[in-house]
């Protein structure tokens, strides 16, 4: 990149950032989340760093988050409230540490705690009394927001002590999960548009000018720092003092080297899906506070704290190419490649796009500078474009007229928005057919790769192929010899049964999922009956409407079913008839939660579901027991404060009758 392109792409980049900026701190409304904003914050810096004659005082890196609304009544905060600096690898986080460690000899251990995603204030006593609360603002001047803080119960109005003078507590407002969850069912119910996360809704509502909308949300409060001198000489004291004045504070641990940071950072990542609150990452900070203070501070930053963040979920990108894939049941499905991009752990090059009406929905070009989104071990996507980075180089993305890999010619069904390859002896939908056969059956060892193998040897042309499969016929074919053939005949065989539902899912219906393919199994009971059926049966089962009746009929009448039932007979395959469902636990909702002793949880619930009852994955005033294992997280204390029943593994099997 030469000197004027950087120069320009510096330009774009703080003016998209400055925008969003705004949004997120600001107005509490960002077309972008964090994650990606500090994946452009984080280009600006490299640029700003391998061109360092180009920053500027006003470069988003120079400054703390935000500005006052005006439409507030300003505060100035007496200290400062400072950002963190970020780190976002075990290396950083060590550097951190060793520079500190080097710095203040009595920086010998640390507070290592949850870092809460929720809206920054502090709060203000005087003689005991709430006089003031402001949000974070610029870091020198804040928003006013007493009247809007005074509805949150989890902040005293009064101390639980009667200190005399000035007391100035720092923390965070948040909103737990399951209240989220429960106020957007309230809101869809009554017609109205669901928020789009705790985070914003928490920061939304304190920045509401009538008290009665904060009110009327179940906004809660951690505190995090006692910023008045009330003689503690520690973090942890200073925890302990806050909780004694009346305040929640969020759970931490006493750190007393890297070895135990890293190792709550580690738990604390691996049970991040299944918190109650929104967490990004985990607060360190120097435990001293004498230490803390004469570490001071580095630019808009304390030395003695930092972020270690977890791995971004979404992050910026740019578009290189499209290419289209044909699926099991002839769809063609856009997948993008992308500029190699870390995020949620991984390094990735490829995301998908659905659909061709998804491309135009976001209106992505080749080229273009795009949001990449990654939740868990689900496929990365692109969720943005950022228009306001093109550089005019950018094309159009062309559809397909033919499909890639027959040359047949693209279709598009009535009422459907899917392209599909109108050629049903497609080499490409026959291969996705089998390999998700075997996924259904269960066959471990017969991935892509081998199916692929085994079609160009001319052994497999269709699901059934699998079970007719011998030694002989793979033990010289690339990959495999005498012993690997035989366990994977071994582990075919092994696979000759299964159920009804799993039978069902494995036949590629379309629209047919595992869910509707349960629903199916569990009302028909036999595979005969399944077969049997026609439309205004099939309407009767839930979750089947006429879009998903249709298909079934379809599939079934046509010619390639009935000779694809046929073949699974012919090889021995044994389809099993559903399990009935008892009706003990029906209308009985259940949550599970913890490690239970003798089953999996997964097992748990289908024992739930096989007796008539649900599953939930979070507690709520309609749910009727928490069963409870070892370990069991925020669940079983929500089970408590709603006065839900809560059992132990043996009352569960016992209330099974077993």
């Amino acid at each position: 990149m030469t000197h004027s392109e950087a120069a320009s792409r510096i330009a774009k980049l703080r003016q998209a950032i400055d925008k969003y900026r705004y949004q997120y701190h600001v107005l509490n409304a960002a077309d972008i989340s964090e994650a990606a904003l500090d994946a452009l914050k984080h280009e600006l810096y490299q640029l700003e760093q391998e061109y360092p004659d180009l920053i500027t005082p006003e470069s988003p890196t120079q400054r703390v988050a935000g500005v006052a609304l005006a439409k507030f009544n300003k505060v100035t905060h007496v200290a400062p409230m400072l950002s963190m600096e970020d780190v976002f690898s075990a290396t950083e986080m060590g550097e951190w540490l060793a520079r500190v460690e080097k710095l203040a000899e009595n920086a010998q251990d640390y507070v290592v705690m949850p870092k809460i995603d929720g809206l920054a204030v502090s709060l203000v006593y005087e003689d005991g009394k709430l006089v003031s609360a402001a949000t974070r603002g610029d870091g020198r001047i804040g928003e006013d927001v007493t009247m809007n803080i005074r509805t949150i119960e989890s902040i005293p109005l009064t101390l639980l002590e009667p200190i005399p003078g000035r007391v100035e507590v720092r923390g965070e407002i948040y909103m737990r999960q399951a209240d989220f969850t429960a106020m957007n069912a309230a809101r869809t119910a009554a017609g109205e548009e669901p928020f789009a996360n705790p985070r914003n809704v928490s920061a939304g509502s304190i920045r509401q000018l009538d008290p009665a909308v904060a009110a009327s949300r179940p906004l809660r409060f951690f505190a995090w720092r006692l910023e008045s001198d009330l003689g503690q000489r520690t973090q942890v004291e200073s925890l302990e003092r806050a909780r004694q004045l009346g305040f929640s504070t969020p759970p931490f641990v006493h750190a007393k080297n890297f070895t135990d940071i890293k190792q709550y950072f580690a738990e604390l990542g691996a049970e991040r899906a299944s918190l109650d609150y929104w967490i990004d990452g985990v607060v360190v900070r120097v435990n001293n506070l004498a230490a803390f203070e004469s570490l001071g501070v580095v630019g808009k930053t304390p030395r003695g704290l930092v972020a270690w963040k977890f791995a971004p979920e979404e992050a910026t990108t740019k578009l290189e190419s499209v290419d289209w894939f044909v699926g099991r049941t002839g769809v063609l499905t856009p997948v993008a490649t992308v500029s190699a991009t870390f995020i949620a752990g991984t390094t990735v090059t490829h995301a998908t796009l659905h659909n061709a009406d998804e491309i135009a929905r976001l209106g992505l070009m080749l080229s273009d500078t795009v949001i990449l989104t990654k939740a868990g071990d689900i496929i990365p996507k692109i969720t943005k474009v950022l228009t306001e980075l093109r550089n005019g180089s950018e094309k159009i993305i062309e559809l397909p007229v033919n499909c890639p890999v027959c040359g047949s010619p693209v279709i598009r069904r009535s009422g459907e928005v899917a392209l599909v390859c109108s050629n049903k002896q497609c080499f490409a939908v026959a291969s996705e057919h089998i390999l998700h056969a075997a996924r259904a059956f269960g066959i471990d060892g017969l991935g892509g790769k081998i199916v692929e193998r085994l079609e160009e040897a001319g052994l497999l042309n269709s699901a059934p192929d699998i079970f007719r499969l011998s030694v002989d016929e793979i033990k010289n074919l690339e990959g495999f010899g005498e012993v690997s053939a035989k366990k994977l005949i071994d582990e075919i065989a092994r696979k000759k049964s299964i159920d009804l539902d799993a039978f069902i899912s494995s036949l590629s219906i379309r629209h047919v999922g595992a869910e509707t393919a349960f629903a199916l199994a569990t009302h028909f009971g036999t595979l005969a009956s399944f077969i049997a059926a026609d439309k205004n049966r099939l309407l009767t089962v839930p979750d089947v409407g006429e879009t998903v009746a249709d298909a079934i009929i379809e599939f079934l009448q046509s010619e390639h079913s009935q000779k694809l039932l046929a073949e699974y007979q012919e090889v021995g395959v044994t389809v099993k008839e559903a399990k009935k469902i008892e009706q003990k636990l029906a209308g009985k909702k259940f949550v599970v939660t913890g490690t239970l002793a003798t089953l999996g949880r997964e097992d748990a619930k289908d024992r739930i579901r096989l007796a008539g009852g649900s599953v939930a994955g979070s507690v709520s005033k309609n749910t009727d027991y928490v069963v409870v294992g070892d370990n069991p997280g925020s669940k079983a204390d929500d089970a408590a404060t709603l006065g839900i029943p809560t059992l132990s593994e043996e009352q569960f099997l016992r209330i099974l009758g077993e």
